[in-house]
């Protein structure tokens, strides 16, 4: 078991963080997880939102048990949309505190946006690799944030895509993503003039925006498509309207999350699913005890409004190859 052993707390930057961690190790510490949550080798994760005027406070709490521990996890994150033009701040900031399960000692403290950003893009990598189908080749991603760039990274490594449409209700944010992506070659990066023609002709359509209406039309999805909503983790937001959920083989993150915050709330308070029409949570595919894609033409939302096990899953990393490389500051944290 790992313990503090008088070394006290260590202090991880998000200089530190991005360096012990590339997307590729973010993808299989959240295969881990979702393997782990649908095996039920894991204790559920537990979420707590709170609002506040002009954003609000999430926190997410996990166990999880890592190559040289057991471990508690909890991430606190702030999210206020207003930030980067009014106060030069990110959207999202916030930490993430990992406890010795046995002695209770604060083991790390560690920035969470970029851990945030990757273990969202790994999720929908995950996912995709089970529910997209294997011959995708074009992608539509509406919202052209933080989230949107790691997300054309993450299913550009996972899946052969060839052609990759952005759109944002800010035209020059969808452009400034395209020349910035651009520069790193395949797949081919432009704009969407048209959002509902670059749906149709897409394989893969991801939604990360934090829009408080819905940005996609059921009518626009192409049969065979797979969609990830990855925006909505709050009551009042929304992107997938509940007739493109009804109609579509539903997988999702947390059940009971996101029938609670995620747009799959959205299609329960409308009357059009109950929760018994959800085809299964991501883990239960990952571990095999629910079938991914069976056939071409099926139409799968994945609905990700972020389980508290990607967090844990990737700081216990963060935090063991951080001690086994002497990356970070040790500090104590209480005077005894």
């Amino acid at each position: 078991m790992d313990h503090s052993g008088g070394v006290g707390t260590l202090v991880l930057t998000g200089d530190d963080v991005a360096a012990l961690m590339g997307p590729e190790d973010f993808r299989q510490a959240v295969g881990e997880a979702f393997r782990r949550h649908g095996t039920g080798q894991a204790a559920a994760p537990a979420l707590l939102g709170f609002h506040v005027e002009g954003g609000g406070f999430h926190i997410k709490v996990g166990r999880y048990e890592g190559e040289r521990g057991d471990y508690f996890v909890a991430k606190t994150n702030a999210n206020f949309p207003a930030n980067p033009a009014l106060r030069g701040l990110p959207t999202v900031q916030g930490a993430i505190q990992v406890f010795d399960v046995r002695s209770g000692a604060v083991l790390a403290v560690m920035d969470s946006i970029h851990v945030t950003t990757q273990r969202t893009a790994a999720a929908t990598a995950v996912a995709a690799a089970h529910l997209a189908n294997p011959g995708t080749r074009m992608a539509t991603i509406v919202g052209c944030g933080t989230q949107g760039r790691a997300h054309l990274r993450a299913l550009s490594a996972s899946l052969p895509l060839e052609e990759v449409f952005l759109w944002d209700e800010d035209p020059a944010a969808s452009r400034r993503m395209a020349q910035d992506l651009a520069l790193e070659g395949a797949p081919t990066v432009r704009t969407a003039d048209d959002l509902p023609d670059a749906v149709r002709r897409s394989d893969v359509l991801v939604t990360c925006t934090p829009s408080k209406r819905f940005v996609i039309d059921p009518d626009w999805v192409s049969p065979g498509t797979f969609v990830a909503g990855v925006g909505v983790d709050s009551e009042d937001k929304r992107e997938l309207p509940p007739g493109l959920l009804a109609g579509s083989r539903v997988v999702v993150d947390v059940l009971e999350q996101c029938a609670r915050i995620g747009d799959l709330h959205h299609a329960l308070d409308a009357g059009a699913m109950g929760c018994e029409d959800v085809h299964g949570e991501l883990g239960e595919v990952v571990a095999g005890r629910k079938p991914g894609r069976t056939a071409q033409a099926e139409v799968f939302v994945f609905d990700s409004t972020g389980m508290a096990l990607q967090d844990a899953a990737a700081a216990v990393t963060i935090l063991e190859r951080a001690r086994a490389t002497g990356r970070g500051l040790p500090v104590r944290l209480c005077g005894a």
